[in-house]
């Protein structure tokens, strides 16, 4: 068995069974990625991908099976990696991010430029997307770290280290009904079409729960994963923006009026995401803790190390009372 027949295996499940997309990601020939598979099967002697034609449909029962540990043996390769790396060039590597745009725009840069100059060996890549898709990213270890607010406590394998507190605020142009309303209601905010994030509505989230519960249905007629976005289309008068407070920029958006809706909607956590068995390295604790200053060594190593998700969440949840809300 050989690391690369592993590594191949693992490339075609998360290119979605595409042998040619795995080996475009590999920088590899689409028939190496296929003879090494096959000699894999042959050594463990069954099938790991159910077959029509040539193309990989999906895991056979067996590859089921096994697949947990070809992924753990390729992420334990990369911790190796990770580790010798350290040890011969302490201040040198790379780290991925994937977050959403609304972090990127509004609460990455000062800390990604603190970053820079305090470790300018090492390469900062940054990636944005839904949180599905951040988190997806991190899970196949395609970046190292998820940032968002929903979506990333769905999926098992990662580790969640929360960092922040935000608020929702609703912003309309200039004379429209609402900014008359002196304290806002969700029946108030349900009389207008409203344009949001791309998962605000999501049957998980807290802002679907809030109106549900009040048995109201909201008119959502936009979603769009760029706050920018969505206030571009409350100008055009296409709807009430519902985003995060820290997204409305006085000096940038005084055509808009910022409506006060911390009463209506809980507090949201955005939170880091690492995949489980990730060997953090010593610029990954201190991004970790200038994101979080709450989140020392010591906080992040007890919530890795819990492995139990039960645990972890309960540490999770003994640190929200004590994080910053930030506006």
């Amino acid at each position: 068995m050989k690391l690369r027949q592993i590594q191949y295996v693992c490339a075609v499940v998360q290119q979605g069974f595409s042998v040619s997309a795995a080996a475009e990601a590999l920088y590899t020939s689409q028939p190496g990625v296929s003879k090494q598979i096959r000699m894999l099967e042959d050594e463990l002697g069954s099938p790991i991908f159910e077959r029509s034609g040539k193309s990989f449909t999906r895991l056979t029962e067996f590859g089921r099976v096994i697949m947990p540990y070809l992924e753990r043996i390729q992420a334990e390769t990369e911790n190796v990696r990770r580790r010798a790396t350290e040890l011969a060039s302490p201040a040198a590597g790379t780290l991925s991010i994937a977050t959403t745009h609304t972090q990127a725009r509004y609460m990455l840069p000062p800390i990604v430029a603190e970053f820079r100059a305090r470790y300018p060996g090492v390469a900062l890549n940054l990636h944005q997307g839904t949180p599905e898709q951040i988190a997806e990213m991190a899970v196949n270890g395609k970046v190292d770290f998820a940032i968002a607010t929903e979506g990333l406590n769905h999926f098992e394998d990662l580790v969640l280290l929360p960092c922040y507190k935000w608020n929702r605020a609703a912003l309309v142009p200039r004379g429209h009904p609402l900014e008359l309303v002196k304290r806002l209601s969700l029946e108030d905010l349900a009389k207008f079409p409203l344009v949001t994030y791309v998962f605000g509505f999501a049957d998980h989230s807290e802002m679907s729960a809030t109106f549900a519960k009040k048995r109201l249905r909201p008119n959502l007629v936009l979603t769009a994963v760029d706050a920018d976005v969505i206030k571009t289309y409350v100008r055009t008068g296409l709807g009430v923006g519902l985003l995060a407070r820290m997204a409305y920029e006085p000096e940038r958006d005084g055509d808009l009026v910022c409506l006060d809706v911390r009463h209506l909607f809980p507090h949201e956590v955005t939170s880091i995401g690492l995949r489980r068995g990730l060997v953090l390295r010593d610029y990954m604790y201190d991004f970790i803790h200038r994101f979080a200053p709450h989140l020392d060594r010591i906080a992040v190593d007890m919530m890795v190390l819990a492995h139990d998700r039960h645990k972890e969440t309960q540490l999770y949840l003994a640190h929200i009372p004590y994080l910053t809300l930030r506006e």
